[in-house]
C-alpha cells in the first residue's frame, strides 16, 4: 500500500469536486487529506491524498481524474518520498551564538575550561555535554522493516524516522550510525569505539541470529543501556497490547497459555518477555530449527502450529506471511493478534467472524510506543542497563494508558511517552539499575 498526494485543478463552482472524488471512488482508491492551495475566479487547486495498492492504481486514478471535463491533474507522487524530500533530520545549537562574549562562552576560550573540569572528573561530561541526553541508532541494514537485506544506506530513511521521535516525544537527540559489515566482531567493535559519545545504544534492523550477540556482548561491553529495539520495544508494546486484549475477552493473562508464531528477533522478543512476565505457558512455532535451542533455554515450548492454535488461549503472530491463519484454525474464544506489517497473518474482522473473542494487527501496535519513553527513563534514571523491570513497567504503562476502544494508547501522544519514561524511571531505582550521579540533565 501506499499513499499518492494527487495535485488536481479543478473549475471553481459547485459539485466539481463530488466529480474527482468520483473518479477517485471508481478507480478503488481510498481517500485521505484534502488540502485546499488555492482559490480563484476560475479553479481551485487542491491537493488529494489517496490511499493505493500500487503505482498501476495510482495511473489509473489519473487517467480517471483526467478524463473529466475541465479537470487535469498538475501532478501526483509517493506520499512518503515528498515528506524525505532532503532528509528528515539536522543539528541544531541549543543556544544560538549572537554575540562576541557568546562566543568566548560556547568556544574559545570558554570551551576549553569546560574542557579540562571534564577530564578532572568524566562524569561530568553527561551534565556539560549532550552526551546524557543522546542516543546512538546502529543498523547494518541485514532486515529492515519487510525489505530483508537492503544495506545500510537504503536503512537510512528507517533510522531517520526512530531519531524523528526520539526528538519529537523524549526530547533526546538520536544520532544513525550506519555500520557497513555483517560481521558480529566489526559491529561490535565499531560500536564500542563510537559509544563515548552516547548516552544510550539502539540497535535496529539486524538480522537474526546475529543480532542477539551482537546485543549481549554491547550490554556486557558497555557502561550505558543497549538495546535492540525489535526485539525488546516489539516486545514491550505486543505484551501492553496482549494484556489489553485478554481485559477485553476476560482472560487473565497470567493464568493463559501464549502462542508465539515466529521466532525471529520481535517474535523471540515477545516469547520471552510472555515469559518473564508471568504467562502460564508461552509456545511458539517456526520452521526454523535454528530458532528452537534458544526459544527452549528461556522457557519457550516448541510446537507445531497446530498445537499453537488449538492449545493457546492467546496467539501472537510475527511471520510476515499474509493469511498463514486460516479461519477454521482459530478457537472460539481466542485472542488473536496478527502483528506482520503491513499485511497480517489474518485481519481482525476475519479473526472476529470466526470466533475470536478479540482480535487486532499491526496497524497499532507499533513500537514507537515504547523506545522513546523507554530510553528517555533510563537516561533520567543513569540507568546502565534496560532490565526486565524496566520493560515490564513501560508494558503496564502503556496497558493502562489504553481507552474503552483502544488496544493500544495513542502513538501521538505526548503524555503516554511521558507516562512511559516515568515508569521506567521508577523502575530503574527500585530495581537497582540507576546511578542517579549519572542522570541525564535537561530532560
Amino acid at each position: 500500500m501506499l499513499d499518492c498526494t494527487y495535485r488536481v485543478q479543478i473549475p471553481h463552482r459547485a459539485g466539481q469536486l463530488v466529480r474527482v472524488v468520483g473518479a477517485i471512488a471508481e478507480g478503488q482508491g481510498l481517500i485521505g487529506d484534502v488540502v485546499t492551495i488555492s482559490i480563484g475566479r476560475e479553479h481551485s487547486i487542491r491537493e488529494i491524498t489517496v490511499e493505493v495498492r500500487d503505482t498501476a492504481q495510482t495511473e489509473r486514478i489519473t487517467q480517471l481524474i483526467d478524463a473529466l471535463d475541465g479537470i487535469r491533474v498538475l501532478w501526483h507522487q509517493d506520499r512518503a518520498l515528498i515528506r524525505h524530500e532532503g532528509g528528515k533530520l539536522r543539528i541544531e545549537a541549543i543556544h544560538p551564538v549572537r554575540t562576541v562574549q557568546e562566543m568566548r562562552d560556547v568556544y574559545t576560550p570558554g570551551v576549553a575550561r569546560v574542557c579540562l573540569v571534564i577530564a578532572a572528573k568524566p562524569e561530568l561530561a553527561r551534565r556539560y555535554t549532550m552526551i546524557s541526553r543522546s542516543v546512538a541508532i546502529c543498523t547494518n541494514g541485514t532486515r529492515v522493516l519487510g525489505l530483508g537485506d537492503i544495506g545500510p544506506v537504503a536503512a537510512m530513511p528507517v533510522m531517520e524516522g526512530k531519531a524523528v521521535f526520539y526528538d519529537q516525544f523524549a526530547g533526546i537527540s538520536a544520532m544513525p550510525v550506519l555500520i557497513d559489515t555483517k560481521d558480529v566482531d566489526a559491529f561490535v567493535e565499531t560500536v564500542v569505539r563510537v559509544a563515548p559519545t552516547f548516552g544510550g545504544i539502539h540497535l535496529e534492523d539486524i538480522s537474526a541470529p546475529e543480532c542477539f550477540e551482537i546485543e549481549r556482548r554491547l550490554i556486557e561491553a558497555l557502561p550505558q543501556p543497549v538495546m535492540h529495539d525489535d526485539v525488546h520495544g516489539t516486545a514491550v508494546v505486543s505484551v501492553a497490547a496482549a494484556i489489553v486484549a485478554c481485559r477485553h475477552a476476560g482472560i487473565e493473562l497470567r493464568a493463559a497459555t501464549v502462542g508465539q508464531l515466529g521466532l525471529g528477533a520481535a517474535g523471540y522478543g515477545i516469547a520471552s518477555l510472555m515469559v518473564d512476565g508471568g504467562a502460564k505457558r508461552v509456545i511458539a512455532f517456526d520452521p526454523n530449527e535454528a530458532s528452537h535451542a534458544r526459544a527452549v533455554q528461556r522457557g519457550i515450548e516448541i510446537a507445531s502450529m497446530e498445537d499453537v492454535m488449538r492449545e493457546a488461549d492467546v496467539v501472537v503472530a510475527t511471520t510476515g506471511r499474509p493469511g498463514l491463519i486460516k479461519p477454521a484454525m482459530i478457537r472460539p474464544g481466542q485472542v488473536i493478534l496478527a502483528l506482520s506489517n503491513p499485511d497480517p497473518e489474518i485481519s481482525p474482522e476475519e479473526a472476529e467472524r470466526a470466533g475470536a473473542a478479540f482480535a487486532g494487527d499491526g496497524r497499532s501496535v507499533n513500537n514507537v510506543l515504547g523506545y522513546p519513553g523507554i530510553f528517555r527513563g533510563a537516561l533520567q534514571a543513569g540507568a546502565d542497563r534496560i532490565n526486565l523491570e524496566m520493560k515490564l513497567a513501560a508494558a503496564l504503562a502503556l496497558a493502562d494508558l489504553a481507552t474503552d476502544d483502544q488496544l493500544v494508547p495513542d502513538a501521538l501522544n505526548q503524555e503516554v511517552h511521558d507516562a512511559v519514561a516515568r515508569a521506567v524511571r521508577d523502575a530503574a531505582a527500585s530495581s537497582g539499575a540507576a546511578r542517579p550521579e549519572l542522570a541525564a540533565g535537561g530532560l
